[in-house]
């Protein structure tokens, strides 16, 4: 039998989730309203909230200055480019291992997350230099590489947990039926397991959409996606807050509305399989 809740206890845990949920949110909230401030106001001491002369100038600023819609454009290609070579990829990987195991199965997922504890830096000299010689930097394609494989670690791991909870029964079913492995995987196991390929979709986008390093280090002008056109107005020269959270605001916003309608199938995704 499953333990009552009390009344106190909801509005304690209601209240504590809105405090949490406030204070991540609050840097957020203070970098969109800081964009709609003048230079002065920005660094004004103490710092205003809302009573202050608002104003669009930092926007027209940062449009006249950059090419927004460019580096927006190279961001929606890097994003969804590498989300869907990582993908097509990890699917069958994450079939094998989760339905044909070896005996070295657990060791290789290690092996696989382990990668993500080597620091970036650590390889960015050997990987400069093979772009160097190849002719990939600062181009589309080269970036789309090294976000599937710095991501893809993750989207393996995440499809793996899901396709762990799909019956094995309804694949051997098909067999029976005489289901190829390609139908196999395309018709049977892929719109099975649609929420947790949906949300591994999702986080994918949005770990390559805010990715930096690699974006700052690899590309210069062609294409340098929102990461390297906020970085252009970070300067030790000057005051520029204004500015900086203007196109800041600009670079965020597409996948804080891209979160917010998608938020329902992310954590239905995330929890897949949580609950029995």
């Amino acid at each position: 039998m499953a333990r009552a809740v009390t009344t106190n206890r909801k509005v304690v845990a209601t209240a504590f989730g809105w405090i949490i949920a406030i204070a991540i949110f609050f840097p957020i909230l203070w970098t969109i309203l800081t964009s709609f401030k003048t230079e002065s106001e920005a660094i004004a001491s103490p710092p205003s909230f809302l009573m202050f002369e608002w104003t669009l100038e930092n926007y027209v600023t940062v449009q006249a200055r950059s090419d927004y819609f460019l580096h927006f454009m190279n961001s929606v290609i890097l994003s969804l480019g590498s989300t869907v070579l990582g993908l097509l990829i990890a699917i069958p990987a994450a079939w094998s291992m989760a339905f044909v195991p070896a005996r070295r199965t657990k060791d290789v997922l290690m092996w696989m997350l382990s990668t993500k504890m080597l620091p970036p830096v650590g390889v960015l000299v050997p990987i400069y230099l093979i772009f160097r010689d190849i002719g990939l930097l600062d181009t589309r394609l080269g970036l789309v590489i090294v976000l599937t494989l710095i991501n893809l670690p993750i989207i393996i791991w995440m499809l793996f947990t899901y396709f762990r909870e799909i019956p094995v029964d309804i694949l051997e079913a098909a067999r029976m039926d005489g289901a190829t492995l390609r139908d196999e995987i395309v018709y049977v196991l892929t719109p099975m397991a649609i929420p947790g390929i949906a949300s591994t979709l999702l986080l994918n986008v949005i770990l390559a959409w805010n990715e930096a390093f690699w974006t700052l280090n690899l590309t210069a002008a062609k294409a340098a996606p929102l990461t390297a056109f906020i970085a252009s107005y970070s300067s030790p020269e000057g005051l520029f807050y204004a500015k900086l959270s203007a196109a800041s605001t600009m670079a965020i916003a597409p996948i804080l509305i891209l979160g917010w309608f998608s938020q329902k199938q992310l954590v239905r995704g995330l929890t897949f399989g949580a609950v029995k």
